[in-house]
């Protein structure tokens, strides 16, 4: 019997990958967030398509887009909105006008450009999916997903996350530049669309993400692999246990967060490729998106130019499974 709901995410990840050119991992890693109800970051250098693959998704599932470029001036209220006075019947009264957190999909563009009190009006949008304002909390959206960019050589001008925002991040993406081969898909491609009408996209009913989170909820996961998860993030946390290099490498390793992102994508990793259970490749396929943006580095990593990447790398070596 046809899963229709993984016909439906099937249709997203082409689609996407039809205009994000070269960039499948990408896709799929925001394919995974999406079905796990995470926030992502999108770490990558500029015309990298970070934004446009944000906006395709919004697209074809028809949910509202919420767009924040993240300036130094910018302030709280600009994120979450404020209370306002209207007239009303001909009195004067305060009503709340929503900010543009109240979308289904939030873009927060380059989000490490506003300064720490700005970027702290995410943290229970992120968390808890609602907003608190002069004392009155709002529900956000069902379909409530932070996506945040950022540029990873560009450190003038820019407030960096701090941990406690940067754990609430369920994955991390790497964006890298396309191959030489996409490259020249993506200038054929965007030349179409400037000399030709773009044919529209195919809409996929946000029912089917509905369905398919409920499914992956209730997926099972064997006792071996998920003390192989727990292991994995124990490594980042006391790495002398496995091995002489990391602890040279790691100050300080990832929270529970990472050990329940982990559970939550690599089961949808699993339901991705229609399977109804989960194996270790599953945990290792997600790991990287999971961790790199968890650790931290001690100085002689840092000195000597280690990336989280290699250290996860690293980690995969010597955590076995049970």
């Amino acid at each position: 019997m046809p899963n229709r709901h993984l016909n439906a995410v099937n249709s997203i990840m082409r689609q996407m990958a039809q205009s994000v050119i070269g960039q499948d991992e990408v896709v799929r890693t925001l394919a995974i967030a999406l079905l796990c109800n995470g926030n992502v970051l999108l770490e990558g250098l500029p015309g990298t398509a970070k934004t446009r693959s944000i906006k395709t998704l919004s697209q074809i599932l028809e949910a509202s887009l919420g767009r924040i470029q993240f300036t130094p001036d910018l302030l709280p209220s600009d994120v979450t909105g404020n209370e306002i006075y209207q007239d009303s019947h001909g009195k004067s009264e305060l009503q709340f006008e929503p900010g543009p957190i109240f979308n289904e999909l939030v873009l927060a563009d380059e989000i490490n450009r506003a300064p720490a009190k700005v970027q702290s009006a995410l943290l229970e949008a992120m968390e808890e999916r609602q907003i608190t304002v002069t004392g009155k909390t709002y529900a956000l959206p069902t379909l409530f997903m932070v996506l945040a960019t950022q540029n990873p050589i560009e450190q003038e001008g820019t407030y960096p996350l701090p941990e406690a925002q940067m754990d609430r991040f369920m994955m991390k993406i790497s964006v890298d530049y396309p191959t030489s081969e996409a490259e020249l898909a993506i200038v054929r491609m965007l030349q179409t669309e400037e000399t030709q009408r773009t044919p529209p996209l195919e809409v996929v009913p946000q029912s089917h993400i509905f369905d398919a989170r409920e499914t992956i909820q209730k997926m099972k996961v064997s006792a071996a692999v998920e003390q192989y998860i727990v292991d994995l993030v124990m490594a980042t946390r006391i790495p002398g246990k496995f091995g002489r290099t990391l602890p040279l490498w790691i100050e300080s390793g990832a929270s529970p967060r990472a050990s329940i992102s982990l559970h939550r994508a690599c089961r949808a990793s699993a339901w991705l490729d229609d399977r109804d259970y989960v194996n270790p490749d599953d945990v290792r396929s997600v790991l990287h998106s999971i961790l790199r943006h968890r650790l931290i580095l001690t100085y002689d990593a840092l000195a000597d130019g280690v990336t989280p990447d290699s250290i996860i790398d690293e980690i995969i070596l010597q955590v076995a499974v049970g």
